[in-house]
């Protein structure tokens, strides 16, 4: 092996070390995450740390969240391999290639068109064929598609959002960041019966707040 290729996988161990002390253990996460490289996502001056455990700025005042964050989501859904999944909160596309390799078929959306577009040129290159993005407000959904399996919001919302705990299937799972952007924020799982839904905290987290309404236009 060349020193380049030592470096790289040398790299991957890390990554993939951090990633376990973390708490994500799930065999299949941590497979896709091994998978799907992190550094087509991340553009510009801060392309250097896509690697790193760390979130990082993207286009449209946005973060790309840190890996370690994403697989605890990810492992969350407890997903099959048959589930059709909503993800709110495109961002990089980032998130979204993770789902791409564990669901049936992923649908995302993001209220910015630059990021939904920039995304898309990631998803065909990388040949990731069952991830559907479009330009919508997220907070209503996607309900011409629902229900869905798994609903994946990455974007902070006072309470789960009705349209979203509607759109949730019989026994599906929707996890999320819940709390003001300027306090203490939790991720939860929402499991839906029927009769209701459960609710599980699972941890402190801080993301971007979910904002109604698409971006200005780009």
């Amino acid at each position: 092996m060349n020193d380049k290729a030592d470096h790289s996988a040398e790299r991957k161990m890390q990554f993939l070390f951090a990633l376990r002390s973390r708490g994500v253990t799930d065999a299949r996460v941590l497979a896709a995450m091994e998978r799907i490289d992190r550094g087509p996502f991340v553009r510009g001056y801060f392309a250097d740390r896509a690697h790193e455990d760390m979130p990082l700025p993207i286009a449209c005042g946005q973060t790309i969240s840190q890996p370690s964050v994403v697989g605890l989501m990810t492992q969350a859904l407890r997903l099959t391999g048959r589930d059709k999944v909503l993800e709110v909160g495109t961002g990089s596309g980032y998130q979204a290639a993770i789902l791409s390799q564990l669901a049936r078929r992923v649908y995302t959306v993001d209220r910015h068109q630059r990021l939904v577009r920039e995304a898309c040129e990631i998803f065909a290159a990388l040949d990731l064929a069952n991830i559907i993005a479009l330009t919508a407000d997220g907070s209503f959904g996607l309900p011409e598609q629902a229900p869905f399996d798994r609903i994946l919001v990455t974007a902070a919302a006072e309470d789960p959002p009705g349209p979203l705990l509607a759109q949730l299937k019989i026994g599906g799972i929707m996890v999320l960041p819940v709390g003001q952007s300027d306090a203490v924020q939790h991720l939860i799982r929402v499991t839906r019966h029927e009769t209701g839904y459960d609710y599980d905290e699972l941890r402190p987290v801080r993301f971007v707040p979910l904002v109604e309404g698409l971006g200005r236009h780009e």
